[in-house]
């Protein structure tokens, strides 16, 4: 199976990726403290009504984030 690396921010409300990388290394400790390890599963659980912020269920907790910031974390979206 291929995988489907994408940003964060492109999940949609239900959908469940796999934290693979960051593509900005200032914010990668601040990610991993708050649960975005790689290899950790991230599920989309729900996006503001104008878009930002959004919510995340990772590592046990739900955590909210701006779409800025998931836009520097990639996944593999699992199908």
């Amino acid at each position: 199976m291929a995988k489907e690396i994408v940003t964060l921010d492109k999940l949609k409300p239900g959908e469940v990726g796999i934290v693979m990388s960051f593509n900005d290394e200032e914010n990668a400790l601040k990610f991993m403290e708050m649960g975005c390890t790689p290899g950790q599963k991230i599920k989309m659980d729900s996006i503001a009504p104008l878009g930002d912020p959004i919510a995340v269920i990772v590592s046990g907790y739900k955590l909210s984030m701006r779409k800025t910031e998931a836009a520097l974390i990639n996944v593999d979206r699992i199908k």
